[in-house]
């Protein structure tokens, strides 16, 4: 089966000698830092519901609320995200039950019933919408009602009220497909349908990032209107690619018919389209999607795929590796710049099976983090400076850490995970939550604090430390890209009749038992993650001295 091809990587060379002291951790260490997590959490989400609730977000500093900015509606930095729908609250949800804590998440799940609303006079990004708020409600009610083995959670009386609040935002969300090409646009007011504000031009992630929840929704209730939209975008994306390098831009106008912006890469603006091709797949057995995501990362691999130094002998895995933006017609050089969010593919090269690309990929932004206790929102490779210094508390290192080591069960993960809780409770703890950093330079700190830091951030260090967590017991179970829950069966499949083919459902049951981490050999799960000639070469790379 093509699992088992995918799985199937080469042998392992990262061996060498390495720190001594990553070769051990005490359970008693994990399990400590598992409770600090879980308290730093609490510090923010309890300082939310105390401070901001019903709001959308927490002002750490003022221990304020904050929802969107209806005095300028071309505020999308804010109003792109916040809709007056208590989004802190709802994006929360699967991480409280994660914890075990019962009746914190019902208490929850039913402040959520009592007070949430899509009916609000609001524009707000359709990506955002879908992977914050409409995957949180699809993962909860699931929860409560088809994983139950797991999670053990009952809520007496509950009548599918966060699956009807997930069907009423799909419904509000749909009028961004309504156009010709099927492309959806990027923006909609919750209450009339399309929007006049910023919505000529759609990113690739905004465009291929809404397969998952949108499939999942559309299964649940029965309407296969959800899943024809969003295959339909993934089709007309497909159909843009580069005839000369099979590379995708990064932002399309729906206007024009044009990319306006030609940089490819694996970063912010295309990064969860990569994700959701291979998820999509994962989730629901679709071949086409596994086909397109191949060639995608074999056309990655052969042009954005670098090595530090290009002359001489030095061996491959001795050798730092990062990927370079890139145009999507030449494959040539775009820019000397890397973003934070591109520690996301790290995760998607684990699942693709290719495993020490992924340990090697790993160790750059570990490096960074080194040097800055946080990771900048862009690292300048060819300068060694940063070119945006700010850290709003982003997941994507803290879940390529935490993936690495369910796939490896190598400790040093778990000491790179200390290090970046360390990090988040020195530098960016704040008097009422913990805050985004103005800059990693200076550690100036910004009065806010987003979403996903309680959605995500502190998930998967959670996960990570908590070695004995159901959810590490069970590999069916794989994340959105905002960090909620879906799990790997057949049984959405079966009682749907639009499904593409009969077969399908029963062969994507068959696959949950195939992704664990046990599938890499016990061998490679606890050589050293990398040799000491590599990590000389890492410091000179990032200039870490």
């Amino acid at each position: 089966m093509m699992w088992y091809i995918l799985l199937a990587c080469q042998s392992c060379q990262l061996v060498g000698a390495y720190y001594d002291i990553a070769m051990h951790f005490p359970v008693h260490r994990s399990d400590s830092l598992k409770h600090q997590v879980r308290k730093m959490f609490y510090f923010g989400y309890d300082n939310y519901m105390a401070h901001a609730f019903p709001l959308d977000e927490l002002n750490p500093h003022d221990c304020s609320g904050r929802g969107p900015d209806y005095d300028n509606p071309d505020n999308i930095n804010i109003n792109d995200i916040l809709g007056n729908f208590s989004l802190g609250l709802v994006d929360s949800l699967d991480t409280l039950a994660i914890m075990g804590d019962e009746d914190i998440f019902k208490k929850a799940v039913n402040n959520v019933i009592k007070t949430v609303s899509f009916d609000q006079e609001c524009t707000v990004q359709v990506f955002e919408s879908t992977i914050r708020l409409l995957g949180s409600l699809i993962s909860a009610h699931l929860i409560l009602t088809e994983w139950t083995d797991v999670f053990k959670i009952k809520i007496d009386g509950y009548d599918n009220e966060l699956l009807s609040l997930a069907h009423d935002l799909g419904v509000r969300l749909l009028p961004a497909f309504d156009n010709p090409l099927g492309i959806p646009r990027p923006r909609v007011n919750l209450r009339h349908g399309n929007s006049d504000i910023y919505n000529e031009q759609a990113c690739t992630a905004g465009i291929g990032t809404l397969i998952l929840e949108f499939k999942m929704l559309g299964r649940l209730i029965g309407d296969p209107v959800y899943e024809h939209v969003a295959e339909r975008a993934m089709d007309k994306l497909w159909g843009l690619r580069s005839n000369e390098t099979g590379l995708i831009g990064n932002v399309y106008n729906i206007e024009t018919e044009t990319w306006d912006d030609p940089m490819s890469g694996i970063g912010a603006g295309i990064d969860s389209y990569y994700e959701y091709l291979l998820k999509s797949f994962i989730l629901f057995g679709n071949e086409n999607d596994l086909s397109r995501f191949s060639y995608f990362y074999d056309n990655i691999t052969k042009y954005m795929k670098r090595f530090y130094k290009t002359e001489g002998t030095v061996k491959d895995y001795e050798n730092p590796i990062y990927f370079a933006n890139v145009n999507m017609d030449s494959g040539k050089l775009d820019n000397y710049w890397i973003d934070s969010l591109s520690a996301a593919f790290i995760g998607v090269q684990i699942l693709h099976g290719d495993l020490e690309t992924a340990i090697l990929h790993h160790a750059l932004f570990y490096g960074l983090w080194m040097k800055y206790d946080a990771l900048p929102e862009r690292y300048n490779w060819n300068k060694k400076v940063c070119e945006y210094a700010f850290y709003p508390l982003r997941p994507e290192f803290a879940e390529a850490t935490y993936l690495l080591y369910q796939a490896t069960h190598h400790p040093f993960y778990l000491y790179v995970g200390e290090s970046i809780f360390k990090s988040i409770e020195k530098y960016n703890k704040a008097k009422c939550g913990y805050a985004t950093l103005n800059s990693v330079l200076t550690k100036k700190q910004e009065d806010r604090m987003e979403s996903f830091f309680l959605s995500e951030t502190c998930k998967y260090l959670y996960l990570l430390f908590d070695l004995d967590n159901p959810l590490n017991k069970h590999s069916d179970f794989i994340f959105t890209t905002e960090g909620h829950l879906l799990r790997i069966n057949g049984h959405v499949r079966e009682k749907m009749s639009f499904f593409h083919r009969e077969s399908d459902a029963a062969r994507v049951s068959n696959i949950s038992h195939l992704f664990t981490c046990d599938t890499f050999h016990k061998s490679r799960q606890l050589v050293p993650p990398f040799s000491d000639a590599f990590w000389r070469n890492m410091i000179d790379f990032i200039n870490l001295h």
